[in-house]
């Protein structure tokens, strides 16, 4: 069984708990004020499994299983004796990236909190970018098809415009942040993927 459906059913279950149970949910968000003063770190994982409504958990989920179950396979592929452990490890540290990025910005905030798998979906996703770029995608409310590294652009610029002016409760720090670490992740374990992404882009570019 594919990792990927283990990490989504877990995020369900923990998910579907705090629906029940608000003291869940205050004890596992992500808080960077009490976090701070009562060095209460581990909210930077366990916020990564809590959504905010059934709508939220869908469609990080669902965007986790179509670019999941691929970056996984990757994985396998790659490292064949250490895949499925490389892509956990990768998973929950893309959590706690995206979590740490904004615990810098808000840890003197006692009012701002934040829970979701958004910034380790990111992850996920960037890291799929980076392996095939000219992947077709395209946002929700936009259909037209685009290739994924100019989605990639402009979902960096987006997060990195919305997060500057923080007129809702998204935390786009996180989304820019996990974004970011997903790119770079598999270049660390990987370095020739750089070369391999260019090349594909390059290559896209001479054939217009």
């Amino acid at each position: 069984m594919p990792i990927t459906y283990l990490l989504i059913g877990f995020t369900c279950l923990i998910s579907f708990m705090a629906f029940q149970n608000r003291e869940i949910m205050v004890k596992m968000q992500h808080w960077p004020y009490y976090e701070q003063r009562d060095g209460e770190y581990y909210r930077w994982l366990t916020s990564g499994f809590l959504h905010g409504d059934p709508m939220h958990l869908i469609f990080n989920m669902l965007a986790l299983y179509f670019f999941g179950i691929g970056l996984e396979e990757w994985f396998l592929d790659t490292f064949p004796a250490m895949g499925k452990t490389l892509f956990v490890g990768f998973y929950m540290l893309s959590i706690v990236a995206a979590s740490s990025a904004t615990y810098f910005k808000y840890r003197n905030v006692s009012s701002f909190a934040s829970i979701g798998a958004s910034g380790a979906v990111a992850a996920v996703i960037f890291a799929a970018i980076l392996i095939n770029p000219l992947m077709t995608m395209g946002f929700m409310f936009f259909p037209i098809p685009i290739k994924g590294f100019i989605f990639g652009a402009l979902y960096l610029w987006f997060s990195s415009y919305a997060a500057k002016q923080s007129r809702d409760n998204i935390d786009h720090s996180a989304h820019f942040y996990g974004a970011v670490f997903g790119f770079f992740f598999p270049l660390i374990i990987k370095p020739g993927l750089i070369v391999e992404f260019i090349s594909q882009i390059t290559g896209w570019v001479q054939s217009i």
